[in-house]
């Protein structure tokens, strides 16, 4: 027999009940998901960006590691401090609160790769900082959830996953390695690999997205607080990290690799401590906002991508505008250049003794050819 509700309170504790099951099988297909995919998108992606590392350019970033402390800087300096801002200014509760702050401290994912791709970053620079903050995140995770977490009180202990950051690093560094060495040992099938796995790793990044907001719809019905925090979060990130890029003078290239490396973090650790730390009632509370920061850092690399694309075209549409005279006469330059040449060869032709008959002749050919290398 079914009892019957007294009041609505017990109504509403029964349904959250009959839902509890329904939402763990959701965040259980979604780990499946997001295991299995991201083991394929690193091995991949590792691989393909491997073949544009460049071994003596990746021994200059670590011979002289200026690059990559200015990141290190921003991934575990700016990016917990923000997280920390963000949670007492929109006043989240504890346990939401810490949600925000551990996605602050996860080093930098391998999404951030792909996006500097896309927008002509240094590739080397991009590589050592991901595996660079990985190996860091083991001592300063703790350290950063230590010092900005002592002002609320959990329950719970946070339970750092070395067992996940070991595992990322080897999926980093050793597809990293064979990438490597294929563009040492074939540099023109390295090109070829290079272009089909950015392709293909962008689109499984994006299925990855879509999965995320299809396998979980009744989250996005959660609190509209964390909602707006995991929207600004990475855009703040990638705009913190240019600015103390520039501030240092990084060049541009590095600008933009800094300023994606920042704003990009390790969705799947912070999903992972998560689950280890938390009992079920809480993680109802906070495994919405990793899904959705990794929706939004998605979205936010794809746009500025298209912005950089898009600048980048219309630059090359400018520099073509402003030089159209300058080609027509390096063109007639050409042309006159090259009657003059054949008239003098025609003329030589005739002559008994090859070789030119007089100074004014070498002069005449010798201005053709000049005309010719300056146009070209």
């Amino acid at each position: 027999m079914r009892a019957n509700c007294s009041s609505s309170s017990a109504c509403s504790a029964n349904s959250s009940e009959e839902e509890l099951p329904a939402l763990l099988w959701a965040q259980g297909s979604l780990e499946l998901v997001f295991t299995v995919l991201s083991a394929v998108m690193v091995g991949l992606l590792m691989f393909s960006l491997g073949c544009s590392v460049e071994i003596q350019k990746l021994w200059s970033h670590i011979r002289r590691p200026w690059g990559i402390a200015v990141g290190l800087l921003c991934q575990f300096g700016l990016m917990p401090f923000i997280a920390y801002l963000l949670a007492t200014s929109f006043a989240l509760k504890p346990v939401q609160a810490v949600a925000v702050l551990i996605m602050g401290c996860c080093p930098g994912g391998t999404i951030s790769n792909i996006f500097t791709y896309w927008v002509g970053g240094d590739m080397d620079l991009s590589i050592s900082m991901t595996a660079c903050s990985t190996v860091a995140a083991l001592g300063m995770m703790p350290l950063c959830l230590y010092v900005y977490s002592s002002s609320w009180n959990l329950q719970q202990n946070l339970t750092i996953p070395y067992q996940n950051i070991g595992i990322t690093l080897a999926s980093l560094l050793i597809p990293v390695a064979i990438g490597i060495y294929v563009n040492y040992r074939w540099p023109k099938q390295s090109k070829i690999i290079l272009k089909v796995g950015a392709i293909v790793g962008g689109i499984l990044f994006l299925m990855v997205a879509i999965a995320g907001v299809l396998l979980v719809k009744g989250l996005w019905n959660s609190d509209v607080t964390l909602l707006t925090i995991s929207f600004i979060f990475p855009l703040i990130g990638h705009i913190a990290g240019f600015l103390l890029a520039l501030l240092t003078h990084q060049s541009w290239q590095r600008c933009r690799t800094i300023s994606l490396e920042t704003g990009a973090q390790n969705i799947q650790m912070c999903v992972t401590m998560l689950q280890l730390s938390f009992s079920a009632e809480y993680l109802a509370q906070m495994y919405f906002f990793p899904l959705a920061y990794g929706l939004f850092q998605v979205l936010d690399g794809f746009l500025i991508i298209a912005a950089y694309q898009t600048f980048k075209r219309r630059l090359k549409n400018k520099q073509r505008k402003k030089t159209p005279h300058r080609a027509e006469v390096c063109s007639k330059r050409k042309s006159t250049s090259s009657k003059e040449t054949s008239s003098f060869l025609e003329v030589k032709e005739g002559a008994v003794t090859p070789g030119p008959s007089g100074p004014e002749d070498c002069h005449t050919a010798l201005e053709a050819a000049g005309h010719l290398s300056s146009c070209e």
